[in-house]
């Protein structure tokens, strides 16, 4: 999974024509390994057939 990670990191930058400086590789790729576990702890929490959306509130 690192190397599938550095290359997304790689591609997205590029996608998005952002500079991508080698010093920060590594917090990036922190970052984003953190915001994968949790939304894996999100999406593998069951939730119950009668579950509705929270509704949207605008100010």
């Amino acid at each position: 999974m690192a190397a599938s990670l550095d290359d997304f990191i790689a591609a997205a930058a590029a996608a998005l024509d952002l500079p991508l400086e080698p010093a920060w590789q590594p917090a990036i790729k922190a970052n984003l390994e953190v915001s994968l576990r949790l939304a894996n702890l999100v999406a593998e929490f069951d939730l119950p057939d009668a579950a509705e959306p929270a509704p949207i509130f605008k100010a």
